[in-house]
């Protein structure tokens, strides 16, 4: 039997909740849409914030028009800076840091909004620890510096460029294995 459950408020306090958060909520407490009642289980989350939404849908079958309102909750995940083992890089530092490196530099070409430039951080942030010291891993968000990625033909994200010597020696484009990233490392380090 699945109950479900129509709207939920927590409040947020000063002091963190308790780890062995394991409380049972008896269901003639919280409005449900059935005439059963039962107990349920509430799982703890943390990092994630629910924030209500609320929509009206209508049928798109001739047969039913009938206007139904459906509400419900989203999740919604606060994570700020994915990518923070990696140093970013905009328009003001990039001659300095990029093109001034007596060391070869990967920087990757990414947005805040761009789902596999998220897949690929935490590649970027492996690559960075594993080449400390032979190479300098950076990232360029394309929407805050837009002129450094027109320059360099920036077309698709997440693009990932190696420079040496202040050149541009190659671009791997796309969310790609840390094994393709590794062999192009290879070849400048």
């Amino acid at each position: 039997m699945a109950t479900l459950l129509d709207s939920l408020c927590v409040s947020r306090s000063s002091t963190p909740p308790s780890l062995s958060f394991s409380q049972k909520i008896s269901a003639s407490s919280v409005p449900l849409p059935s005439a059963r009642r039962s107990s349920l289980k509430l799982s703890q989350f943390r990092g994630l914030k629910l924030t209500p939404i609320s929509t009206t849908r209508f049928s798109s079958s001739p047969a039913s028009r009938s206007r139904t309102a459906r509400r419900g909750g989203r999740v919604v995940c606060e994570a700020q800076d994915t990518a923070s083992g990696v140093t970013s890089i905009t328009e003001a530092n990039w001659q300095s840091l990029v093109l001034e490196s007596e060391s070869p530099v990967l920087v990757e070409f990414w947005a805040p909004w761009c789902g596999p430039c998220r897949m690929i951080h935490p590649i970027i942030d492996e690559i960075a620890q594993q080449y400390a010291g032979k190479m300098k891993c950076y990232k360029l968000n394309t929407d805050e510096s837009p002129s450094v990625a027109s320059q360099y033909g920036i077309r698709s994200i997440p693009t990932v460029i190696i420079f040496k010597n202040g050149e541009k020696k190659e671009a791997i484009i796309g969310a790609v294995p840390k094994s393709t990233l590794t062999t192009s490392i290879e070849k400048f380090c």
